[in-house]
């Protein structure tokens, strides 16, 4: 019989972002940002500089994207994140806050951006999640005010017109 060998020492464990690239391609990112800032504000603070709004700051680069986009979709396979049916928007909303507080990530204070992002991206998630709960319970109060089991039937033309009809009611004390 032959044995097969399996050689350990040359088994790798990859991640899927490099910590260390992603380090450098954030503190190269800071960098161009701070330039473009320093032009409009000279000597500018950290504090300053994570307000700074300007159409000239640098975009973001698609490395820095992929490695949010690669974050936010891993994190959305864990099960406490798994069976929701929005889950796109979850991953949506955890790529935006990314790019939003790209710059806040400080360099100086951690050396793990990795970990930092993947908890931006959780927060995303938790705050989507709970918008979504906030809306059901909206939908569910609505139905049971009106006295309806259901929001669509097919059994008849009918109750498709009563929908309507609560729809209607409902925009109204809204516009009310």
């Amino acid at each position: 019989m032959n044995s097969i060998k399996i050689d350990m020492s040359r088994k790798k464990e990859t991640h899927y972002i490099n910590n260390k690239d992603f380090l450098a391609a954030l503190i190269d990112y800071r960098s161009k940002v701070r330039k473009e800032a320093e032009k409009e504000i000279p000597g500018i603070t950290d504090e300053q500089l994570k307000k700074w709004k300007s159409p000239n700051k640098p975009k973001i680069p698609n490395y820095i994207g992929e490695c949010f986009l690669k974050i936010a979709n891993h994190l959305s396979y864990k099960p406490n994140f798994v069976n929701y049916m929005f889950k796109d928007d979850m991953i949506c909303d955890g790529i935006e806050n990314c790019v939003q507080y790209a710059i806040n990530f400080n360099p100086e204070k951690s050396q793990n951006p990795f970990a930092y992002f993947t908890q931006i991206v959780h927060y995303a998630f938790v705050r989507r999640i709970n918008k979504e709960k906030r809306q059901m319970e909206i939908k569910n109060k609505i139905l049971e005010k009106t006295g309806y089991s259901e929001v669509f039937c097919n059994d008849s033309t009918d109750n498709y017109s009563d929908y309507n009809s609560i729809k209607d009611q409902v925009y109204n004390k809204l516009r009310y």
